[in-house]
């Protein structure tokens, strides 16, 4: 049996600091993903296409969900234990793309936690918006926490 608290569904984390999207960042990350447009790395480029300066590849929200997921995740109320937790899924709803400069705040929901034979599936949507509060992307992530008998 798992020990995910159910209790945390229907909370929501919004203690996690804004995020500064860097061109740095941006190229790093593209750089690891094998994303090898300009648009990615050169402002003169991605400024060419009407953008303000690069733009991330569109998984690079993942990087800013994931570090506010942490604040839900490191709860010891939560009673996540990571080392037992394997990613199921990934989700992106993008409103606009990533670019640098961008100030990224994050609200995470915990929208579910379902239990079957001993793994707990945790469901969050990470809301991502910008320093106006205008909405950017939304991440779906669901987590499969293995209880200690499976």
């Amino acid at each position: 049996m798992s020990a995910v608290n159910a209790d945390f569904v229907g909370r929501v984390f919004t203690g996690t600091p804004p995020y500064v999207a860097s061109r740095a960042k941006i190229a790093e990350f593209a750089a690891a993903v094998g994303a090898g447009s300009a648009v990615h790395t050169d402002p003169v480029a991605a400024q060419a296409l009407g953008y303000g300066d690069v733009v991330a590849p569109g998984t690079f929200a993942v990087i800013v969900a994931q570090r506010a997921e942490a604040e839900y995740i490191e709860d010891p109320d939560a009673a996540i234990d990571f080392s037992r937790v394997v990613h199921a899924n990934e989700g992106f709803t993008h409103r606009r793309p990533i670019v640098a400069g961008d100030l990224l705040h994050t609200a995470v929901h915990v929208d579910s936690i379902t239990e079957r034979a001993g793994i707990a599936m945790v469901t969050t949507r990470t809301a991502i918006s910008d320093g106006a509060g205008e909405p950017v992307c939304e991440v779906t992530s669901t987590l499969a926490v293995r209880g200690e008998d499976s």
